[in-house]
C-alpha cells in the first residue's frame, strides 16, 4: 500500500535547467503525474519539460521529509547540483 510507503525528496531538473524539490511516498508515480502536464502535476513544472529525475533520497516519514524539502529549497543552487553529484557518486 503506497501510503504506508516511506516518503522521499527528490529533484527535477526542468528542460529550462531550472531545479524543483518536492516529496513523495512514490516517486515514480509523481514523476509520471509531472510528466503528463495533467491535473496532479504541480503548477512550476507545467511547460517546463522535458522533466527529468536528478536526484532522490528517502526519508522516512511524511513530516522528516517535508524538513529535509525545506532545507534543500533553501540552498543555493550550486549546493542542490552538490546534492546531484553526491547522488550520482554513491549509485
Amino acid at each position: 500500500m503506497a501510503s504506508d510507503s516511506p516518503w522521499s525528496v527528490y529533484l527535477i531538473q526542468c528542460g529550462d535547467g531550472s531545479l524543483y524539490c518536492g516529496i513523495s511516498n512514490d516517486v515514480a508515480r509523481r514523476l509520471t503525474e509531472h510528466q503528463s502536464q495533467g491535473p496532479k502535476c504541480a503548477k512550476y513544472l507545467r511547460g517546463r519539460t522535458p522533466l527529468k529525475l536528478f536526484y532522490e533520497r528517502e526519508i522516512g516519514t511524511r513530516a522528516k521529509a517535508s524538513s529535509e524539502e525545506f532545507r534543500i529549497k533553501k540552498l543555493s543552487r550550486k549546493s542542490k547540483e552538490s546534492l546531484i553529484t553526491q547522488n550520482f557518486s554513491s549509485r
